[in-house]
Parts: structure tokens; sequence; C-alpha cells
């Protein structure tokens, strides 16, 4: 922690550095009524592309800032201002244009010292560092990590020889995320490689194969992660058993219905030659016994 005081007429300015987060609390003298401080996060700030999220400050004790001017800046625009309040009204003229219905502050929650600004639908570009300003009183509040998530889904299922091959997608992501495939126990798999495009709008999606045999329980998990934003989306599948069993292929199918083909044919051509065989010997018995009383009255 680095310390810096500044002693000025009206009270001592200490600035605290955590991390990549830059806090400002104010302290009046000793000799004065009261003492106030900003109550700051103890962690970064992370918001969800799409989401609303809130930039804390807050006035310690409690404090009624209606009638104070409370501006929130973000330096590297031009004009800088996201939300001002003067007043006791809101400035919409002062806003930098896209943020325009996008900054609000809590009117009941400034009577109680709250000046936390509300950002709603958060954007990629939203992604910097905002000011949070009150005369005599300055606290810097951080969007230090901004992300987009989504669910992954499970796309395709191929069978293998002795396997079933899993593919798992995942679109709109950002971070660049990981992609982790999980037994019904836990356990971490060994995919292929993951695939990774980055679209036009800096939004990653990823792709993971991974090979399973026939398990205990065939359930599995297709997990997508980034931990910069702290996030983990994931979906399950469970696979029955008699799906591992490779039926047999139209090949197969294929050859039986050659031989059954062949067969019948067979069978087809031995009763017509055994038909036409009777046909030719049916004629020569009848002529044979035409003949023999013939030979009988000859024999008289």
């Amino acid at each position: 922690m680095v310390r810096e005081k500044k002693c000025r007429e009206l009270g001592m300015r200490v600035w605290l550095q955590r991390g990549t987060e830059e806090q400002t609390v104010t302290e009046r003298p000793a000799s004065s009524p009261g003492q106030f401080q900003v109550v700051v996060p103890s962690q970064p700030i992370v918001a969800i592309v799409g989401d609303d999220i809130i930039l804390p400050c807050q006035l310690e004790p409690a404090t009624n800032a209606l009638d104070m001017t409370v501006e929130w800046a973000r330096p590297d625009l031009n004009p800088r201002f996201v939300y001002v309040w003067r007043d006791g009204v809101e400035l919409e003229s002062k806003k930098h244009f896209i943020y325009k219905g996008r900054t609000s502050v809590s009117v009941d929650k400034l009577r109680h010292g709250d000046v936390s600004l509300k950002l709603s639908r958060v954007k990629l570009s939203d992604q910097r560092r905002y000011r949070c300003f009150i005369p005599t009183l300055q606290y810097m509040s951080s969007l230090s990590s901004l992300g987009v998530v989504s669910l992954p889904a499970i796309v395709s299922i191929n069978r293998t020889s002795s396997a079933v091959v899993l593919r798992c997608v995942s679109k709109g992501w950002h971070p660049e995320p990981e992609v982790f495939w999980l037994d019904g126990e836990g356990n971490l798999l060994s995919p292929g490689p993951t695939e990774t495009v980055r679209g036009p709008d800096d939004l990653y999606t990823v792709s993971s194969r991974v090979t399973v045999e026939k398990r205990h329980n065939n359930n599995f998990t297709c997990r997508v992660q980034q931990n910069n934003i702290n996030q983990t989306r994931e979906t399950h599948i469970q696979i029955s058993a008699d799906f591992f069993t490779i039926p047999p292929s139209s090949s197969v199918y294929i050859i039986i219905g050659v031989i059954v083909l062949i067969i019948f044919c067979l069978c087809s051509l031995a009763f017509i030659f055994a038909w036409w065989k009777w046909k030719q010997q049916k004629p020569r018995t009848t002529q044979t016994m035409k003949l023999e009383p013939l030979i009988d009255g000859e024999r008289d």
C-alpha cells in the first residue's frame, strides 16, 4: 500500500493504491465537527456486456448529498462527463453522447450519502477509468474488468470404431475464454486443441472436441471460463450406453441383401429348370403309352 499525504487548508487527502485500483479517501481535520471518508470496494468491479452495473461511491458517515454537486467523469472523453448532479437536478446536457440514457444515480440513496453511479447496458467501450467527484471529496472508481459470456452448447455427437466424439461451441465471449471437458467424477479430460475465432465485434467464439469412451455413468461436461472476469458457463450431457455400441453399417445390409437376392434367384432358376424338365418328359410318356396297344395288336 502506497500512501501519499498532502496537507491542505481544508483537510488532509490520503491516496490509497491497491493493485490496479487507485482510491482516494478524504478526511477533515480533527478540529472539524465531523469526519468524512469514501468507502471503497475491496475487489475489482466486474461487468458483463449488456448488463447494468453500479460504480460505488459512498460517503461515510451517511450525509445528505442532494444539495451537493456530484460529477462522474471519464478523463479520456471530451466532454468528459458521464453524469452531473447539480442544484438538486440531473444535467443531461452535460453528458457525453455515448452515455445519454445510460447513467443515473438514485435520488433516495443520495439522501443517505450514496452517490454511486448506475451504468446501464454496458458496452465493451465502457472499459475505462471513471472519476466520482464531490467538492472537497474525490474518489477514483475504476471499471477494471469487463466481459461478455454465453452458454456453451454441445452441437455434435459422432461415433467412431470404439468411442464417441463430442463437439462443444460457445459464442460471444470477451475476453477470450478457456474450454475444459470433465467426466462425471469431475476429472479433466484431454480434448483436442481449442479453435478460437475473433469476430468483427471483438467477441470470441470457441470450439472444442473430445473423444470419450464408455464409462460408469457416461456423464460429460463442457465448461467455458474466463478467469479475468471470474465467469464460468457449462453444459452437461449424458450418453446412453447403447450409443457406444456400433450398429451394422449400411454396407453390411447391402451385402446381406445381395446374398438373399442371389439365393432367391438360384431357387427361382432351379424351380424353372425343374418345371421345364418335367414339361420335356411328359409328351414322351404319353406317346409311349399310345404305342404300346398297337404293338400288342400286332402280336395277336
